[in-house]
């Protein structure tokens, strides 16, 4: 029987503008099973983006109910909902946001620094990320010594280096020239097979096409699943 990792049910989000309400999400209805690979499509306006923060939690919606690996979070507060990302969530997005000063081991060992949970050899899992994308050699060079696609492949391993149920990724190639997105899109998929759960946003269908469910939401609404 599938796992599900994340259920919304009747999603709403409502942004206020001056004195009119913005309806962006409109009634989500969405279940992700763990060890999906799923992207979800849409255009500019077409409320993915909205619906990533809240699949995120970084954000909570208007009206209805949201449940990940089993706990409701929909009410939760800023504080509560940090905890949750970082015990379960892995971010990757289209800037790559690496700290310019750290080297590549810095960047990735980051998120420890957060976590309850110990810190016993997060720089020998940190070292075996590393190695499974081809940085191995890299781990001393600075964000910017490194190629637009070295980089994402470090913000990567970053997300990657707390164990998170879920990896999250929003453009990410956004910044990358073809062959490159390519090659980030097929780390996503293999990433996927090594077990982890993968959601990405995207405007593209050709990123799009290395899911294995495509989700599209026009206006705010899911047209597919």
């Amino acid at each position: 029987m599938p796992d599900t990792l994340c259920r919304m049910e009747h999603i709403v989000k409502t942004f206020k503008l001056g004195e009119e309400d913005v309806h962006v999400l409109k009634g989500i209805d969405l279940t992700i099973e763990k060890g999906e690979f799923t992207a979800i499509m849409g255009t500019s306006g077409s409320g993915k983006s909205t619906l990533m923060n809240l699949i995120g939690c970084l954000d909570i919606p208007t009206s209805g109910s949201y449940f990940l690996a089993g706990r409701e979070v929909s009410h939760l507060s800023d504080d509560e909902l940090s905890q949750i990302r970082n015990e379960h969530i892995g971010f990757v997005f289209q800037s790559f946001y690496l700290l310019p000063y750290a080297t590549v081991l810095g960047n990735v060992l980051l998120p420890t620094l957060y976590r309850d949970r110990g810190t016993d050899n997060v720089r020998d899992r940190a070292m075996e990320l590393l190695t499974l994308v081809g940085l191995k050699d890299r781990i001393r060079f600075k964000p910017t010594q490194l190629s637009g696609g070295e980089q994402q492949r470090v913000a990567i391993c970053r997300a990657l280096i707390n164990d998170p149920e879920l990896l999250l990724a929003d453009e990410p190639t956004g910044q990358l020239d073809s062959k490159t997105a390519a090659e980030i899109m097929t780390l996503l998929g293999d990433t996927n097979r090594r077990g982890k759960t993968v959601v990405v946003i995207t405007h593209d269908a050709q990123v799009a096409s290395y899911a294995r469910r495509i989700i599209h939401i026009s206006d705010g609404v899911i047209r597919e699943a």
